[in-house]
């Protein structure tokens, strides 16, 4: 009899701490599901991303039960940052920086300038275009195009990388 006692008392005490599990994970979770929206990516990424931060604290606690668990933790920690780098376009905006390395600052900020046929519409233009010598303007435009190109072509190996790097390492997130 002592026996079915203690296990209907374990039962009576996992099943409370398992809701309060859930409740604090519902909790947790609010804020990230609140923001959801089911027009973009970019909100898939951001459950993604704090359910690996989720998987990598619980890695790195003292509740972790597998050996190597802090490394796969820092894996994790690695995908997160470079997440944030490229889907933050650290990649893609590099062409401003070096651009106005080459030519200085503010030249790659757009301004509008009505038309002169008719001044109800604007056009948006770089402020290097507003420059009078044309062969210089056509020298810009064209360094501009290729670090622009450059940049891109950056942006989408990161992503590739970190697609790779995820693809190759998610399996073993798990503790």
């Amino acid at each position: 009899m002592d026996s079915f006692k203690s296990i209907i008392m374990r039962s009576f005490t996992y099943f409370f701490k398992r809701k309060y599990r859930q409740i604090r994970n519902l909790i947790k979770w609010t804020p990230i599901i609140w923001k959801q929206f089911d027009f973009d990516y970019s909100y898939a990424l951001e459950v993604f991303k704090f359910k690996l931060e989720q998987i990598a604290d619980f890695m790195e606690s003292d509740r972790a039960a597998t050996v190597g668990a802090s490394q796969r933790a820092s894996r994790i920690r690695t995908a997160i940052k470079l997440m944030n780098k490229v889907y933050e376009e650290e990649y893609a905006r590099e062409h401003i920086q070096k651009f106005e390395e080459i030519y200085g600052k503010g030249m790659t900020d757009f301004t509008f300038i009505k038309y002169k046929d008719n001044p109800k519409y604007s056009q948006l233009i770089q402020k290097y275009e507003l420059l009078e010598d044309k062969e210089k303007v056509s020298e810009m435009r064209s360094v501009y195009e290729k670090l622009f190109n450059e940049s891109i072509e950056k942006q989408k190996k990161a992503e590739r990388i970190l697609w790779a790097f995820i693809g190759h390492n998610i399996r073993g997130w798990w503790d």
